[in-house]
């Protein structure tokens, strides 16, 4: 008993970030027991407990990188069980949890909203349990009608009961931004690349997904693009702008058709799913996806990346500063605060990039660089575009990976900020001027 009391304790006493770190930790290591288990495992197929832990990491990370086959190694109470992370993943350990006491008829503690606000990127507790209430029936009614859409497709390659099976499946990776797929033999979308139907309802699921829940929530309230908050503007006009630009850099550089291009242009940003062998791509092509998958989708979203506003800030004050004057966008100013911590979290995430890309050149020498980079810049946007050596990888390469994964999915400076703390210097220093470039 006086150690269940020192460890609620120790829980209560944790700062909002660290525990939901240790939230996606403990739900990562419970999924990869589950999916060592029999139950989850087909009859003849192997699954070690370090790829386990990888399809689990990638699930809640909401990744996509396979290291085996999710269709070929698990049985449906397996692929069950990777949807049930996914979604988990998607929404958030917290999330997940308040709608779970939320249902139980619980009352949320104080504690718990300052969670869900930490989760969520939002600024108050005000409508805390009301937010949820709205996160969780849009993913319904989002992942219902993708996976009713999708059905008619895949009914036509499978039987109704199996077809309704990968539909739900597949409208959970991809709103949640998640490249998984139960399709078998490693082909993701590649045979379904000329589905209309199909490419344009996990492209749309995909980018609602990826804009993040405070921006679809401010859609809905306001519908019109001028009475939006100058985040939702931010976060709308560039992730319209990239998807333009890496379909018509794609289109340039690779031989696929338009809907492919905008398919690939749009899952590069999160989703990972390809309706192309992204392995039979140029270099001028991985090296556009890199870009997209770097950018990532947008705050508060299921999507990883240094975040959509991020890009916005960096460039605009990158605009400012050649014409010398104030960072400014949609008539409104944005602050230093904001300019800094973009500079510091694309700064944070170039360096774990830069170290996660040497590690994988030495453990995987007999790899090109630009396929080493690709896998590194797919892990941390939490993307799960592959060229198609991840099964291949070596133990100590796929543990490289899924640090990678975690650190994409938290934040690589929100991740720093809660395991290092300094106190405030009380000495205040005079400036001095430096050289810059």
């Amino acid at each position: 008993m006086k150690s269940r009391i020192t460890l609620i304790g120790f829980f209560k006493r944790q700062p909002a970030g660290r525990l939901i770190a240790i939230g996606f930790a403990s739900v990562i290591l419970l999924g990869a027991v589950l999916l060592c288990l029999p139950v989850s495992v087909k009859d003849g197929a192997h699954v070690s407990f370090i790829d386990a832990l990888f399809t689990s990491t990638s699930a809640v990370c909401v990744t996509g990188l396979i290291a085996i086959d999710t269709a070929d190694h698990f049985t449906a109470f397996g692929q069950g069980l990777v949807a049930l992370l996914i979604q988990v993943g998607g929404l958030g350990v917290t999330s997940v949890g308040v709608g779970l006491m939320l249902a139980a008829g619980k009352r949320v503690s104080i504690k718990t909203r300052l969670l869900v606000k930490e989760a969520l990127n939002v600024d108050s507790y005000k409508g805390m349990v009301r937010l949820i209430r709205s996160v969780l029936l849009m993913t319904l009614l989002f992942e219902a009608a993708g996976a009713i859409l999708s059905y008619p497709v895949f009914s036509r390659d499978h039987e109704p009961l199996h077809a309704v099976g990968i539909s739900i499946f597949h409208s959970i990776a991809a709103f949640n931004n998640s490249g998984f797929d139960i399709l078998g033999g490693l082909r993701n979308l590649t045979i379904y690349q000329d589905s209309v139907l199909l490419n344009l309802t996990t492209a749309g699921l995909i980018i609602f997904g990826g804009l993040g829940f405070l921006v679809i929530l401010d859609i809905a309230k306001k519908r019109c693009f001028k009475k939006l908050s100058f985040h939702s503007k931010v976060v709308i006009s560039t992730s319209i702008v990239l998807i333009i630009a890496g379909m018509l850099l794609l289109k340039a550089t690779e031989d696929i058709s338009w809907l492919g291009a905008f398919f690939q242009s749009v899952s590069a940003r999160t989703a990972g799913f390809s309706t192309y062998a992204i392995g039979d791509f140029t270099n001028a092509g991985l090296f556009v996806l890199c870009v997209l998958m770097f950018i990532g989708a947008s705050p508060g979203s299921t999507g990883g990346g240094i975040k959509t506003s991020t890009f916005f800030v960096l460039f605009q004050a990158a605009r400012s500063a050649c014409v010398k004057k104030n960072v400014c966008a949609f008539r409104r100013s944005i602050s230093r605060q904001n300019i800094s911590k973009a500079s510091m979290i694309t700064v944070l995430s170039m360096m774990v990039v830069c170290v996660a890309t040497f590690l994988l050149c030495v453990l995987e020498p007999d790899r090109t660089f630009i396929q080493v980079f690709f896998e590194v810049v797919s892990a941390f946007g939490t993307v799960g575009l592959s060229t198609g050596i991840t099964p291949g990888l070596s133990v100590a390469a796929k543990i490289v990976i899924i640090f990678v994964m975690f650190i994409g999915r938290l934040g690589a400076f929100t991740l720093l900020t809660i395991w290092i703390s300094h106190p405030e210097p009380k000495i205040r220093y005079s400036e001095e001027n430096i050289a810059i470039g």
